[in-house]
Formats: C-alpha cells, structure tokens, sequence
C-alpha cells in the first residue's frame, strides 16, 4: 500500500508540472521534422531553448532554505515547485542564424520565429529547397513566459554539521507525458563550527556551503508520421550541477537566507525512432547537445518553522529569473 501511495503521489506531481509541456511539445515539436535531418534537430534545439534551460534551472534550486545544519538523523521532507520566467530573447529565434541548409524563409516572410515559450501567433513561412509546393509555416509558441518544474527532496542531518539530500523518482510511465526519472544528491556543510567549534557562538548568524547534483530523464512521445511508424519519440536527458555559498540568521521561527553561487545545466535531446521526412525514411534523425546554463546566480528567501510543519519560498537571479515555493515536513532544527 505505501509503495502504491509513493507512486500516486511521483505521478500526481509530476503530471501535474509535465502534462501541460509534454502536450504542447507533442504538438508542436513533431511539425519541425521537415528538410533534411540535421536542419529538423536544428529547428527542434532552437524551437526548445526556454525548455530545456528553464527546466535545467529548476533541477538546480530548491536544495536549501537556510544555511544551519540539521541535527543528527533529523530530517524533514520537502515538496516545492519552481517557475523559470522566460526572458524576451528568448521567446522568438532568427531562423536564418541557426544554420539551415536545405531550407529558408519565405521572402517577405519574419526571420524571428516563435520558440516554445513565444508568442501564440504563426511562426516563419519556410520553403524547402527550391519547390514552392514545399512551403510550411513554423510552430507557433503557447503564450506562455514560465517554464514549472517539481522538487521532492529528502534532507537528513548528519554528524559533523553535514546535511545529506536526496531527490528519486524512479522510472514512471505517465502515459501521454510518457516515461520520467530523476536523481539528485546534495550536501551541505555549515562551516562556523568547523572554524570556532561549539563552545560559543561568536558571529550573530549561520554560514554554510553547499552543492547539488540532479540527473533528469523524460521520453516525450511523438507520432509525426500518423502513425506509420511505432515507439518515435523525443528523448530529453537533463544534468544540473551548483555551488553555493549561503548566510541565514534564525529569527524565532523565521530564517531569512541568502546566498551566491554557480549552477550548470547540459541536455541532449535525441528523436529515437523511424522517421518519414520529405519522403525519406531515417532512423533517430538527430541527436543534439549543449549547455544551456553555466554561470553566477544569487538567491534570497526565507523558512517558516511551525513545530514539524515549514513553508518555503525563495527568488532566484540566474540566466533566467526564477521563483521556488513550497511545504515541508520534518522532525527537529
């Protein structure tokens, strides 16, 4: 029964934050298979940036929400959800600099096309080739600036001032959101007792480091060709790694906290499966992959400690702006 109620609740939540973009992406994405294979994973990547960065953002927060150490073998169990806010550059890509071979825009026709997060409007007239019979317009985006992603974390305090958390999903089948796992690992030292000790406590407030690792994996399924060809799919791995430094002062049962320090994200996106693309069958068309962060953020937020219930919430200054909130559940300081 617990086991059941464990796999409920990873596919009410992730659902809940993957349907919605995992439809669209169904959509929308599936119309890019167009030209050559390199020019279909080209458009794809392009057409994905505010996905594939937002997403990377959110695996990268939520790991702290203060910078003291929990007692040894306490714990607390947290369920917090991030909003990556897609920047204007980023809402629309200029087709004619993404290196297109076997096709370009219509003349007349926008260079500046709509990505996943742009605007609900037609993207880019494009012409394969020379035929003007081959004429197609680029996805439109969902008119919508946010890119959500969950985290569900466990954080047991060990000996040493050393917290340990852990973020698993095992692998799901969520059906039309299609399969999804993920892994995290995190740490974090408060460094005042290494230096001082615990006699006394010198300096009015808490100081710690910390670092996270998250390794999501989400096949997103596709049927580009009307179903004439079974299991084409669109698979997304994402890494996200970051380093920071943080600073709270407990205040009552109010713990404000801020922090500097560097997050990366990388993903590969692969078209697994038989494909039909202008009259030619391929076999996992393309294969892309990047880094799509890598750089400083800076965080503020704050704890709200009610006896073994906390609220969390935070901002975030990164390569996009993004907010975390949240509950949490748990058992001593």
């Amino acid at each position: 029964m617990e086991k059941k109620f464990r796999a409920l609740r990873n596919i009410g939540l992730l659902s809940a934050f993957l349907l919605p973009l995992s439809s669209m992406a169904q959509d929308e994405v599936g119309d890019l298979f167009k030209g050559t294979p390199a020019d279909a994973g080209r458009l794809a990547g392009a057409y994905l940036t505010p996905v594939t960065t937002g997403f990377g953002l959110g695996l990268n927060s939520g790991w702290y929400t203060s910078a003291k150490a929990k007692g040894t073998f306490r714990f607390d169990l947290r369920i917090t959800g991030t909003a990556a806010f897609v920047p204007e550059s980023d809402k629309r890509f200029d087709v004619t600099k993404i290196g297109l071979t076997s096709m370009a825009p219509v003349a007349g026709s926008n260079v500046n096309t709509p990505t996943f997060s742009g605007p609900e409007t037609d993207g880019t007239r494009m012409q394969v080739g020379n035929d003007v019979s081959k004429q197609f317009n680029l996805p439109q985006g969902i008119g919508l600036g946010v890119v959500p992603s969950p985290q569900v974390q466990l954080t047991v305090g060990l000996p040493k001032n050393i917290d340990l958390s852990v973020r698993f999903v095992p692998t799901i089948d969520l059906d039309d959101v299609g399969k999804v796992d993920l892994f995290g690992l995190g740490a974090k030292v408060e460094v005042l007792p290494l230096i001082f000790g615990k006699t006394e406590k010198l300096l009015p407030f808490d100081l710690a480091v910390a670092v996270g690792y998250t390794q999501l994996k989400w096949e997103i399924p596709l049927d580009v060709n009307n179903g004439k060809y079974a299991n084409q799919s669109v698979d997304v791995k994402l890494n996200g790694i970051s380093a920071d430094a943080i600073i709270s002062k407990k205040l009552s049962v109010f713990t404000p906290f801020f922090s500097l320090g560097y997050n990366q994200s990388k993903s590969k996106i692969n078209a697994v499966g038989t494909y039909e693309i202008d009259g030619t069958a391929y076999q996992n068309p393309f294969s892309i992959e990047r880094t799509d962060v890598s750089g400083a953020k800076a965080s503020a937020g704050f704890q709200l400690q009610l006896a073994f219930f906390r609220l969390y919430a935070s901002y975030t200054q990164a390569k996009y702006g993004y907010a975390n909130a949240g509950i949490g559940f748990g058992m001593g300081k």
